[in-house]
């Protein structure tokens, strides 16, 4: 039975967060993460004994850096989103701290830079949810964040700001600072197609268009994403990088599924982009190359070294610091950086990769579970999804399970773009999951949210 309470709304005097104690949830996450800065300070101990013979003189400035950043984001957890889920802070801090052990093995100043970065990192997260207060904020600016998508998207393609590396352009410099502007861009469309897809859903799941005697799903509210799917595919293809254009491919299907529920998408989307990936395997060079090097992958390529890598370590690793195969390999910091995994700490160790972006993913999904509305739960869906996609696809690229794609593994490869917009990511999920704990806690004392109208409505 439901009550409507009229009158003014009622205000609960609340404590600060510092006088009220830590939640159960914290001190959960104050050991995770006291656990993950443990197993990285051991693994860099161990590269450095492996490499030098002995325990680096600078062991215990090094773990209270490590504690200190960790401490920092669980002191703002505490103050800003302290129902908030438990592990993806400490997963996403241990991810980043093996990565850090591996870039630091091969290429020191790349580590420190990456060190700086993590800072970097962990500053936006603060900055994320102290200007994220309310989720439902960003939904009402889904046309400003778009454009700010589509800039973004762009950027790489206007003279004399774009960078091309490598036979792509995926770099924007201004000034000192080089960066790649999709890892922003891919947070604003996840934003933008989950205010849309929310908004739209009953027109996307309900058929309204009438043929004959049947009705069918009408596909006009369909074509503006489609048109701006279409955009955002040609705009990165003229950037010349298969792997974002399907990472944007796989965030779109799985917003639209979830949202519509209908394995029709799924089939029509699985047709367009096997068309898709044959046209561009014609039209663009890059993809051709990357495709054929799946097929016809030659030992003396870098892929090739790769797979003797893996097979290097074996099931326990060829060891932390060592003269290892992984070390002839190009781009073993970003690009191949599962394979140096894979050949140092073994089996174990990639498994124990995987497993953690499993977990990171089925944090995200849980919390997708508790949101509190279908725009929430759009965007922490498709949040979720970003992280385990590209995470999947570079993973599955260096074993040949699919076509190599060149995207960062998040958290762990080296590059400052990838991995502050990666922790601006966690930050959303973070707020995201603090709505949804409020919202339950509210229902199991007999109270939901109070209303626009100012009412407080009892159970």
């Amino acid at each position: 039975m439901t009550t409507v309470l009229e009158g003014p709304r009622r205000r609960v005097r609340r404590l600060p967060a510092w006088r009220r104690g830590a939640k159960p949830k914290r001190r959960t996450e104050l050991g995770l993460l006291i656990f993950a800065a443990v197993i990285t300070v051991a693994l860099y101990v161990i590269a450095e004994l492996g490499a030098k013979g002995k325990v680096p003189p600078h062991v215990a400035p090094i773990l209270a850096v490590v504690l200190g950043m960790a401490l920092v984001a669980h002191l703002a957890n505490r103050w800003l989103v302290p129902d908030a889920n438990a592990v993806v802070l400490p997963l996403a801090a241990l991810l980043n701290g093996i990565g850090y052990v591996v870039i630091v093995r091969f290429t020191p100043s790349e580590g420190k830079a990456q060190a700086t970065w993590t800072a970097i990192g962990v500053v936006m997260y603060i900055a994320t949810l102290l200007f994220v207060r309310r989720s439902r904020d960003m939904d009402r600016y889904r046309y400003l964040l778009l454009l700010a998508a589509v800039g973004l998207l762009i950027a790489p393609l206007i003279p004399h700001i774009g960078v091309p590396v490598t036979g792509t352009r995926l770099f924007v410099k201004l000034g000192p600072i080089d960066f790649q502007p999709f890892e922003i861009a891919k947070l604003l469309l996840v934003i933008f197609f989950a205010s849309y897809f929310a908004e739209k859903k009953e027109l996307l799941s309900i058929p309204t268009a009438r043929a004959g005697n049947r009705l069918f799903l009408d596909p006009r509210p369909l074509t503006p994403t489609l048109l701006l799917w279409a955009f955002a595919m040609g705009i990165i293809a003229l950037e010349g990088d298969i792997g974002f254009a399907a990472l944007i491919f796989t965030m779109f299907v799985v917003l639209l599924w979830v949202t519509t529920g209908r394995w029709t998408y799924i089939v029509f989307s699985v047709v367009l982009f096997a068309v898709g990936a044959f046209v561009a395997s014609q039209l663009f060079t890059v993809v051709k190359s990357r495709v054929d090097l799946w097929l016809h992958a030659a030992p003396n390529t870098q892929l090739g070294y790769g797979f003797f890598a893996l097979a290097h370590g074996g099931i326990g690793g060829a060891g932390l610091g060592l003269d290892n195969f992984a070390g002839f390999i190009y781009a073993i910091t970003s690009d191949m950086i599962f394979v140096a995994i894979g050949d140092q700490l073994g089996f174990i160790g990639a498994a124990a990769v995987a497993i953690a972006f499993v977990l990171l993913l089925g944090a995200g999904l849980r919390i997708a579970q508790a949101a509190r509305s279908d725009f929430t739960r759009l965007v922490a869906v498709g949040l979720s999804s970003v992280i385990g996609f590209q995470a999947f696809f570079i993973m599955a690229g260096v074993t040949r399970l699919l076509p190599f794609t060149g995207i960062t593994l998040p958290f762990v490869a080296y590059g400052g773009s990838s991995l502050v917009a990666n922790y601006i990511l966690i930050a959303l999920l973070m707020r995201i999951s603090q709505e949804g704990s409020s919202t339950i806690t509210e229902r199991a004392m007999g109270l939901s949210l109070p209303s626009e109208t100012g009412f407080l409505v009892a159970t």
